[in-house]
């Protein structure tokens, strides 16, 4: 089963790139991270029906329809989504790869809220995708700074990393059975 994930942070040292590794590395199967730091602001001229999409946007596209299962992990900023993973959901309204692909949203944050705000949105925009928002993958980290060791660059807090495991084998169940009509 491949995964594909995509990081709201485009930061080297951002403690939800910390918990993105931690939990690719809890994947039993091929993982990919998407690079939407290269995407170009959305813009509906560029994608209509007769556009042949941008380099970025069409690879974007086949690494979402190659992906058994998508994990997008990410900060929030100002109670909301961050721009970079809003635009790359955007260039995948319209497509077409996200319809009942299994996905799990998790937000960290160094605050008790552990980005709830920006979790409900993700999912919100991903059930209008037609995406299969796993609600049991799902997480939201409350004060994530001490729980990620500054050499590894991971999570190290025992209990999250459980947590990120039970979630990683929801999505993957999730994965590997089909959808029911």
């Amino acid at each position: 089963m491949r995964l594909l994930a995509l990081s709201g942070s485009l930061r080297a040292r951002s403690s939800n790139g910390a918990v993105l590794r931690s939990a690719l590395a809890l994947w039993d199967g091929p993982t990919d991270l998407a690079d939407i730091g290269a995407l170009p602001h959305f813009n509906p001229d560029l994608d209509g029906e007769d556009a042949t999409p941008l380099a970025p946007v069409a690879a974007l596209r086949t690494a979402v329809a190659a992906a058994d299962a998508l994990l997008l992990v990410s900060p929030e900023y100002a109670h909301g989504v961050p721009g970079v993973l809003k635009n790359a959901l955007d260039w995948l309204v319209s497509s077409g790869e996200c319809v009942n692909k299994p996905v799990a949203v998790v937000t960290a944050s160094p605050f008790p809220t552990g980005g709830n705000h920006a979790n409900a949105q993700l999912r919100e925009t991903l059930r209008m995708m037609t995406g299969e928002v796993v609600t049991a993958a799902c997480r939201e980290i409350p004060a994530i700074g001490p729980k990620i060791d500054p050499a590894t660059e991971r999570v190290a807090d025992e209990e999250t990393l459980a947590d990120l495991r039970v979630a990683m084998t929801h999505l993957a169940t999730a994965a590997t059975t089909p959808l029911t009509p």
